[in-house]
């Protein structure tokens, strides 16, 4: 036993080298880990009677497996800190302009008293059923301060000053919200980034029966599209209203000029290259909008003949290997903004309305690559270089993106399959590019879009709940 554990524990420290040395391993290295050290304790505790009967419950195994990518998605995700996490040997102070509460984690957090004041919880500063402000920020005196303060075990009471009134901070909120400094992450999912291999054996798949059936399957749903950036769903009666339903398990559908949800065929209802038979290179949708369609679902309810197999490539993947294949190229591509438009329909001529966006963008706040913009069919004429000497503009432009395009194309990173009836695809708009094979024969497919922001809600609260949600706001 303890030359089990001793092994084990020098694997898991062979394991954190390797994270460390190589960041491009270190997100599919949890999905070794998890099960290791399960399988480890596991086996160190005995059999219960429900594994010695040998009877299982799919549901509950279903449910455990999604709780436990569900928490490693999240990574550090903060909890409430537990209420003896203020150190009781130092005391709470304030003066004119902060209040400054010293943690028992060994640092000291310090609020102004007007960000206090203007975030007081009580109802009749801030709504409890609508959860929007009642307090009149303007109001708030410049040379607002406490008049006393109160610690007991739950949180924080401050009288203040100027009106005598009170409001009390739970410990949690105070921790959660700490921002000199910051104490806890936003709550995120971790994203697994990958290629051929990682997936061609056992892509991202959630059952119809369990979507349809409770917020549960929801959740398992949401999560593995935000992990992966795709996910399939299996049993989905042919038909589109079955399929529509689906879909409003998570949100309403985006209409756009296409309109709401499809039904098409290659027969150029619409102009676009996406109603014929002709191959499409990977690509995103809407480059052309101010805001991007978050997901987009595609069902194959027909196909008579051969070709129309699907492409998918993880952009952030791409976009990963280019950085460290060549930064000059991944600058260009962040910085140089591409116009793009829809035009092939009489009735519209779509642009973005403002700010004309790069193929890779970044969270300005942290730099963490949040969206890729790429469409070539549809890029417009860039004939502005900004300060940016054209010589050199056009060239490092044309270079960057002949080595993305050749970096996406890579059979380790393109993933093919064919769509099948039965099984529709969703997919990440902001993250994972589409493309097809060319194809004959009569192929019919139905879908739709959703907002990202829509999709992100439901997300949360089907994956966290309302009230931990609720405490992040």
């Amino acid at each position: 036993m303890r030359r089990l554990l001793q092994s084990s524990i020098a694997t898991l420290q062979n394991i954190s080298r390797i994270r460390r040395s190589t960041p491009a391993v270190s997100d599919g290295i949890r999905s070794f880990t998890v099960p290791f050290l399960r399988s480890i304790f596991s086996w160190q505790r005995p059999p219960s009677r429900r594994a010695l009967d040998g009877v299982a419950s799919t549901a509950s195994q279903k449910a455990i497996r999604h709780a436990d990518a569900w928490r490693e998605m999240s990574g550090n995700a903060s909890s409430a800190i537990k209420k003896n996490e203020v150190d009781p040997h130092h005391q709470i102070t304030f003066d004119g302009k902060r209040v400054c509460i010293p943690w028992s984690e060994g640092v000291t957090s310090t609020y102004h008293n007007i960000w206090l004041r203007d975030n007081c919880q009580c109802s009749s500063c801030f709504h409890p059923i609508t959860k929007q402000r009642l307090l009149n920020t303007f109001a708030i005196p410049e040379s607002i301060k406490p008049e006393s303060t109160e610690a007991s075990e739950d949180g924080l009471t401050i009288k203040w000053s100027n009106d005598g009134h009170q409001s009390f901070y739970p410990w949690n909120w105070l921790h959660m919200h700490s921002y000199q400094p910051i104490l806890e992450k936003t709550p995120s999912c971790h994203r697994f980034v990958w290629g051929r291999e990682d997936i061609i054996d056992n892509p991202p798949m959630v059952a119809y029966g369990d979507v349809m059936a409770s917020d549960e399957g929801v959740a398992e749903w949401t999560s593995k599209i935000k992990q992966f950036g795709f996910c399939f769903v299996d049993g989905v009666p042919v038909t589109p209203e079955a399929t529509e339903e689906l879909i409003n398990r998570i949100s309403f559908v985006r209409n756009t000029h296409y309109g709401g949800f499809w039904d098409f065929t290659s027969n150029l209802a619409k102009a676009d290259t996406a109603y014929t038979d002709l191959p499409l290179g990977l690509h995103t949708d809407g480059t052309y909008f101010t805001d991007p369609p978050g997901l987009q679902l595609l069902h194959c309810l027909h196909h008579d003949g051969g070709g129309g197999e699907s492409i998918l490539a993880d952009g952030f993947r791409a976009a990963r290997i280019l950085r460290e294949e060549s930064p000059e190229h991944y600058k260009t591509l962040s910085r140089v903004r591409v116009p793009a438009h829809s035009a092939g329909n009489e009735e519209v001529c779509i642009r973005p309305t403002f700010a004309i966006h790069p193929i890779l963008n970044h969270d300005e706040a942290t730099g963490e690559l949040i969206q890729v913009r790429w469409n070539n069919d549809d890029r417009s004429t860039m004939d502005r270089w900004s300060s940016i000497d054209p010589d050199v503009g056009v060239f490092q432009f044309y270079d960057a993106i002949r080595k993305w395009n050749q970096i996406i194309t890579r059979r380790e990173v393109e993933y093919r399959f064919k769509l099948v009836p039965g099984r529709p695809m969703i997919f990440d708009n902001w993250r994972v590019m589409h493309g097809r094979t060319q194809f004959d024969g009569e192929r019919r497919l139905c879908g739709a879009y959703i907002n990202m922001d829509d999709f992100e809600s439901r997300l949360r609260l089907t994956n966290m709940g309302r009230e931990a949600v609720l405490q992040h706001l």
